[in-house]
């Protein structure tokens, strides 16, 4: 019964995943861009639970990450191929990411919620500067782009890719010191686990995700400035879907990123803020209800 129960994840990743790869060739173009937007939030939201659900450090800087990806592929389409130019925006990320928790992942709690937001705001200013400087404008217009199928498959991979990281993650030695960093850091530390590296190591893997979700999606939009790809809202929703859904899961963040980018485009033209309001209710009666999220209600399933 073990390795049957090991090896679930992995069928069931591999079905999913040739499932959505066919959406852009049997769907509509409506379907296929709210595809792509489940599939982008999918990616951002398995990578912060990857690192933030296991240690319980509350991140604030996907949309920093996201942003650094997008102008990295914005300043680097045309001169590279595709697929390194995703690869630049990961690295990217993750090199800012080594930076930004070498300098605050000593803290926890509300204040390395607080300094990630801030440093993220100051990402967003100092690139703002940057474009008015040397090119005297704010926004960049991406006129030679990929196909929408060749982008829609490239998130998919980095979806699937972050799913996958999770899961490996998660049954590594690596992933059990996150754990127990987020048990109890000062007893982890004496038994030897470096937590600082370890600490380091993982927040950069979930900003590699989310700089080459931002290289991806950059394109898809066309026209990116800073207000827009390093906007608040993309990683504080991030935050709710990972929560929601159940940051300590693989699953849950996956089902909360498909149902809220589905109700998203719902009530999006019907009720501008009703998203917002359903996302806020479904908190809170989350952290009232459910304080691991959603994965919760399978995971009492499976235990009666």
């Amino acid at each position: 019964m073990k390795p049957a129960f090991a090896n679930r994840p992995w069928l069931w990743l591999s079905i999913g995943l040739l499932l959505a790869a066919g959406v852009p060739w049997v769907a509509s173009d409506f379907v296929s861009a709210v595809a792509l937007s489940c599939l982008m939030y999918i990616a951002l939201a398995c990578s912060w639970s990857l690192f933030c659900g296991a240690t319980r450090y509350l991140s604030l800087a996907t949309s920093a990450f996201f942003g650094l990806g997008a102008y990295a592929s914005a300043t680097l389409l045309g001169v590279l191929p595709w697929p390194l130019v995703i690869l630049c925006g990961a690295a990217l990320a993750s090199v800012v990411a080594v930076a930004m928790g070498t300098a605050v992942l000593h803290l926890r709690g509300t204040y390395f919620a607080v300094l990630t937001f801030g440093m993220t705001e100051l990402i967003r200013h100092a690139v703002t500067f940057v474009e008015k400087q040397v090119s005297g404008t704010v926004g960049r217009v991406l006129t030679v782009v990929p196909s929408n199928e060749t982008v829609y498959l490239t998130v998919l991979a980095i979806a699937g890719a972050a799913i996958a990281a999770a899961i490996l993650v998660k049954r590594s030695r690596f992933g059990l010191a996150l754990a127990g960093i987020g048990a109890d850091e000062q007893r982890a530390q004496t038994l030897g686990v470096d937590t600082r590296r370890i600490k380091i190591a993982g927040f950069a893997l979930t900003a590699a995700f989310a700089g080459a979700a931002g290289a991806a999606m950059a394109v898809r939009w066309t026209y990116i400035e800073p207000a827009a790809v390093f906007s608040p809202f993309i990683g504080f929703q991030t935050v709710l879907i990972a929560l929601i859904g159940g940051a300590a899961s693989i699953g849950g963040p996956i089902v909360a990123a498909i149902v809220f980018s589905l109700l998203a485009e719902t009530l999006r033209l019907q009720l501008p803020y009703g998203y917002m309001m359903v996302l806020g209710l479904l908190l809170i009666l989350c952290v009232m209800y459910l304080p691991n999220g959603l994965a919760t209600l399978w995971q009492r399933q499976r235990n009666e």
